[in-house]
């Protein structure tokens, strides 16, 4: 496993600094995490990057990857309806083949939940990242953000059939699936007969599973290897759904791709979104108006606009962001390798079996990267 390169404790104090006076509550968290609740929560594209562990007999679990979810389930066990969380420990994730990334390192961050105007804490979080990946001394930083609810608002004003508009919202950040959607509308009508039949259709939520298994065995087949039964049950949906779903048609699958094509400073790619929207614009007015009152906060708590950039396509690999994405980017380190990151999860405590409705939003910052005289 990888190590990166430790960091000088005065940078690193000053890296830590906005963190600690932001008025949250220190916290610690396993290091080992439950492997299918991550997957659950992050999505199987997380898979490949999660070192696995398994005691004989015993649950899989993972070396955490990041710590939302064990903050966000640390508050719920709580029973506190509020709370922020500040942090700071070792993360793990396997690099890609050929990468020479650090696979064991240190993050430090906050976590939010509840609280009152999501953008004005949207704002909050946005600043504590900037200013702590600032503090490592980079002069070369910049902003990207994007907003999973905003393409959310955006599908909505296409006035499309309810269930295109939400496969279309729940493939966004699945970008390869999402391009053989936009994909489909120029393809034309598909022949009926090639429709993809699912084996599992009437089979009760949550038995899927074990369908598939009793389908193996009726058949004679052992599984070796290759995905589990449960994401091979999610995908045979997927696709029988997909083929169920009318297509959009060009008209539509082209201001989908000219939104996602959309990156420029906030305020005009505010105006370009605008300008793609469909008929129905009341499900934009809100996104726009949270928009307005986000950007006044960035300023305010000390990321300059000059350096933001609103991406409409920008989404995140972890899957149960829901709202406001963004990255704090070096030039010197390239796209692939964030300063730091975070973004906004309302669903996820419910998800976790919250019981009331909270607010989420956080951030985190790898003080390695921030560093100026560290990772190149």
């Amino acid at each position: 496993m990888r190590l990166e390169p430790p960091v000088p404790a005065e940078a690193l104090a000053a890296i830590r600094a906005p963190f600690a006076a932001a008025g949250a509550t220190a916290v610690e968290v396993s290091v080992l995490q439950p492997l299918a609740l991550l997957l659950d929560l992050s999505g199987e594209a997380m898979r490949p990057r999660l070192f696995v562990v398994q005691a004989e007999g015993g649950e899989e679990l993972a070396l955490r990857p990041d710590f939302t979810i064990p903050v966000a389930r640390a508050h719920i066990d709580s029973g506190m309806a509020q709370g922020r969380y500040a942090y700071e420990g070792k993360a793990f994730r396997a690099a890609p083949a050929g990468s020479v990334r650090a696979e064991e390192f240190l993050q430090v961050g906050v976590e939010a939940f509840g609280g009152g105007d999501a953008a004005a804490a949207d704002a909050e979080v946005v600043g504590l990242a900037w200013r702590a990946a600032e503090a490592g001394g980079r002069s070369d930083l910049s902003l990207i953000v994007g907003d999973i609810a905003l393409f959310a608002a955006f599908v909505d004003s296409l006035g499309l059939a309810p269930a295109l508009a939400a496969r279309l919202k729940r493939l966004f950040t699945r970008p390869r699936l999402l391009q053989a959607e936009l994909d489909r509308a120029d393809a034309g009508p598909g022949d009926e007969a090639a429709r993809i039949v699912n084996p599992l259709e009437g089979v009760p939520e949550g038995q899927g599973e074990a369908a598939l298994r009793q389908l193996w065995a009726i058949a004679g087949i052992e599984p070796v290897g290759g995905r589990p039964a449960a994401e091979i049950v999610r995908r045979l949906a997927e696709r029988a759904e997909a083929a169920r779903t009318p297509p959009l048609s060009s008209g539509e699958a082209e201001a989908v791709r000219g939104y996602l094509a959309v990156s420029d400073a906030p305020d005009l790619a505010l105006e370009r979104i605008r300008g793609l929207s469909g008929p129905k614009k009341s499900p934009l007015r809100a996104a726009f108006a949270g928009w307005g009152r986000r950007l006044k906060g960035f300023s305010e708590q000390g990321a300059p606009i000059d350096r933001v950039t609103l991406s409409a396509g920008f989404g995140r690999a972890f899957g149960y962001y829901d709202g406001l994405v963004f990255e704090v980017r070096s030039t010197a380190l390239g796209e692939e390798r964030p300063v730091a990151a975070g973004g906004r999860y309302d669903g996820l405590p419910a998800r976790l079996g919250a019981t009331a409705s909270q607010g989420a939003v956080g951030c985190m910052v790898r003080p390695a990267r921030a560093f100026a005289g560290g990772v190149e």
